[in-house]
């Protein structure tokens, strides 16, 4: 990828990263934050975009590499990681690999509360 490709992947990402920010704001606002619904809603958004990029190029759209890693990692990466993870999880059930699908699916959400709680403990504990 060249410098421009580089350049391209860095603004979308700055991009996504200041539309999760916008548009969670205002979710929070609108629900009165008594539940993520900012985090919920941006992560099925991203899911949504991601499942319709990876749909469109399977189905042979031409969308060019640069131009799909500017989307997919730089904007979404911004907007949220969680898509990619759905997207690697639909990828390996739609291709029947069950273990390695529902240990990916099983070890990312239990395995990130689990470092969520031992970050939050490790701090608690140092002071």
């Amino acid at each position: 990828m060249g410098i421009r490709g580089w350049l391209a992947l860095a603004g979308c990402g700055a991009l996504g990263t200041l539309c999760r920010y916008a548009l969670g704001g205002w979710i929070a606002r609108a629900t009165g934050g008594t539940f993520p619904w900012e985090t919920c809603v941006i992560n099925l958004l991203g899911c949504l975009a991601i499942g319709v990029i990876a749909g469109a190029v399977d189905r042979g759209a031409l969308i060019p590499p640069a131009t799909r890693v500017a989307i997919m990692v730089g904007f979404l990466g911004g907007f949220t990681t969680f898509s990619s993870f759905g997207l690697e999880s639909f990828r390996l059930l739609a291709g029947a690999e069950w273990g390695r699908g529902l240990a990916y699916f099983g070890l990312t959400n239990f395995g990130g509360l689990v470092a969520v709680w031992a970050g939050y403990r490790v701090l608690q504990l140092l002071g």
